[in-house]
């Protein structure tokens, strides 16, 4: 049995001008199949789209396998893919204890929230939050706090987005940003979220098809899952043990992960594209256990990466050069296909959460109510193209760079988790909730988990003082003033 230095030279040694042209060809094929594949998508879902439903929310008829199967991959991000291994190769396998939290997360979105929260079809959640708390400026504020989050996250996958651009096609990070950006806007603008959907779908097959594949060739490559452990202790004997993150960062990241996925605009927004109850809960079964595996298995990868690459100038390469250097070409291609996947099909939600912020939730119901069919269609579509480019351009501009992929995610799911979780969760079990407590609860969520971000100790995740922030003000606040209109609780709360 080889020494990890060996097995590590090994790899290098693929690193041949010859092996690699063909490996860079081989992949350069697949993602222009791949693209081409995405682009029809978006063209065929055009033709489908002739209402706002079907362009914000599919219709609101979907099925459990394509419901569960967005939900899915929105979920499955770089986070997953480029962000888990290189907090593991990193910090060590005590960050895994976190996917422990996703079932529960999902469960407790289909048992105490959808039920209720899904007996007025809205087109966003900003659109539920109006509904509820009576106010068209809560409803934007609610679409404002969407933006500025948004923003942070895209940022995330973008920058995974330039990295696998320059694994595959050998551009500088930058561009590979923006080719990926205009990819992304070309067909999310076009089709909606019917694209979305679709793509979604064929994202998490392939996501799954590249782990799966993906694994046991690298397992092998080590020379067995005993071997494996073998080296990992060797290589960094730290790797299994709690010493890589504080026990209080781990157990409040896990909150993050937990809360924010309950209450992501894009995920609450699926509940809406799936035609009732029982779709709902089966399809977040899927979502259950699609997110679980895959998260398994990248752990296991991660464990890979810390044998093989011991010095990566970041956590983040970690993949990447899994599929370049140890894979064979094509297979090289269906993993770096299914990072690539894990990014788009995050960013494809994101925008068409972001983009319905601004179009419906601030110009057309703020600025001009009265616009057309017609003219709904164009400022749909330009709220897309405005909210994806924004990130890119704060890249561009070097604000955003430099953090693990894993550690912008967590941020965003603080974010969410400290702005929309008590109200929502507080709009259809807490009849005494008002506006004026939620929108104390979403700014004061929001302010505390960027100070905290900025001033507070590292030792603890925004998420929790953003939280215990956002629950006392909603409940201190609602007290004190006029409790809300009969016919803002009545839809939520009437058997």
């Amino acid at each position: 049995m080889g020494s990890p230095v060996a097995l590590y030279r090994y790899s290098d040694s693929l690193c041949d001008l010859d092996v690699l042209d063909r490996v860079m060809s081989g992949q350069i094929f697949i993602f222009c199949l791949y693209f081409l594949v995405v682009f029809a998508i978006g063209w065929i879902s055009l033709k489908r789209t002739s209402t706002q439903e079907d362009y914000w929310i599919a219709g609101g008829d979907l099925g459990w396998a394509l419901g569960g199967s967005t939900i899915a991959a929105t979920h499955t991000s770089a986070g997953t893919f480029l962000g888990t291994i290189g907090v593991m190769y990193t910090a060590g396998w005590s960050f895994g204890w976190i996917v422990l939290s996703l079932p529960l997360a999902y469960w407790f979105m289909a048992a105490v929230l959808a039920p209720r929260f899904t007996r007025v079809q809205e087109l966003t959640l900003p659109a539920f939050i109006g509904r509820r708390y009576y106010s068209d400026k809560v409803r934007a504020l609610a679409a404002v706090i969407i933006l500025v989050a948004t923003v942070v996250y895209i940022q995330a996958q973008i920058v995974a987005g330039g990295l696998i651009a320059t694994t595959v096609f050998g551009i500088p990070t930058k561009f590979g940003m923006v080719g990926f950006t205009v990819i992304l806007l070309a067909y999310t603008a076009l089709g909606g979220m019917l694209a979305v959907v679709y793509t979604d779908f064929l994202q998490l097959f392939v996501m799954v098809a590249g782990v799966m594949l993906t694994l046991p060739l690298a397992i092998l490559h080590m020379g067995g899952v005993d071997a494996l452990f073998t080296y990992v202790q060797e290589v960094n004997p730290h790797t299994f043990t709690w010493e890589g993150l504080p026990p209080t960062l781990l157990f409040t990241m896990g909150l993050a992960f937990m809360l924010g996925s309950i209450s992501s605009p894009a995920q609450l927004v699926r509940l809406y594209t799936m035609r009732d109850m029982k779709t709902i809960r089966r399809g977040i079964l899927l979502a259950i256990i699609a997110i679980t595996a895959v998260n398994l298995m990248v752990f296991m990868l991660s464990l890979v990466a810390v044998v093989l690459y011991p010095a990566l100038p970041t956590g983040d390469l970690a993949m990447p050069m899994i599929a370049r250097t140890v894979l064979p070409p094509f297979i090289g291609g269906i993993m770096l296909a299914a990072i690539t996947s894990a990014m788009m099909s995050t960013v494809d939600s994101l925008l068409i959460v972001a983009g319905s912020a601004l179009s419906q939730d601030i110009y057309q119901t703020l600025i001009d109510p009265e616009l057309g069919e017609k003219g709904r269609r164009i400022v749909d579509r330009i709220g897309i193209v405005v909210v994806g480019f924004v990130p890119v351009l704060l890249l561009l501009i070097g604000i955003g760079e430099g953090e693990l992929i894993q550690f912008i995610v967590l941020l965003f799911t603080a974010l969410m988790a400290s702005s929309f979780f008590v109200p929502v969760f507080c709009g259809i079990h807490w009849r005494r909730a008002t506006r004026e407590g939620a929108a104390a609860a979403m700014l004061g969520g929001v302010t505390v988990t960027f100070i905290w971000k900025a001033f507070g100790s590292a030792a603890i995740d925004p998420v929790l003082p953003g939280f215990l922030a956002s629950a006392t003000l909603m409940f201190i606040v609602s007290l004190m003033t006029p409790p809300p209109p009969e016919t803002a609780t009545e839809p939520y709360f009437t058997n």
